[in-house]
């Protein structure tokens, strides 16, 4: 059985948080344990801007490795993982496309993988399969170099949505 989600925080709770408790919940945001260290380490933020902006500095130092790590925590496109809320929701626009566009989106996917051996990563949120599908291709003849820094984005969008779930509203 999957827990529910954690009740949203202020940014003042988020910050006073106890070191293992915010790593918990910074885990929960993305899996890379040097991103969640970077973002707590950069406590306390006096805005939400500036939360947004620890989330992107810790992204964009991510080394090879680490971002690798970050990556593990993100399921498939088009396959959220069975009882990851997040995934499923962020993933919600894939659900009900057409069978023939889910079929090239697998195959993409597949391609993708098998260039730059990880999952392609893409901010889901809002996005149709067929759009989703597109920005695959469009990535695919990218070098490793030109996808890493795509894939940096990517995550930081990501993320930035997740820490806003994660906030409760002012």
């Amino acid at each position: 059985m999957t827990e529910p989600p954690p009740a949203p925080l202020s940014l003042a709770a988020l910050a006073a948080a106890e070191p293992s408790h915010l790593r918990e919940l910074l885990l929960g945001i993305c899996s890379g344990p040097a991103w969640a260290a970077a973002v707590a380490a950069s406590r306390p933020w006096p805005d939400r801007a500036a939360l947004l902006a620890a989330n992107a500095r810790a992204t964009a130092g991510l080394s090879p490795a680490e971002l690798n790590e970050a990556l593990a925590g993100h399921a498939r496109i088009g396959t959220p993982r069975p009882g990851d809320a997040a995934s499923a929701r962020e993933q919600s626009g894939i659900r009900g496309a057409e069978p023939s566009v889910l079929v090239a989106l697998a195959a993409a996917n597949s391609a993708y993988e098998a260039k730059f051996g990880h999952v392609f990563l893409i901010c889901a949120t809002g996005r149709t399969a067929a759009a989703v599908l597109a920005a695959v291709r469009e990535r695919l003849p990218h070098d490793a170099a030109t996808e890493a820094e795509a894939v940096r984005e990517e995550l930081r969008k990501i993320n930035d949505l997740r820490l806003d779930r994660l906030l409760a509203e002012s």
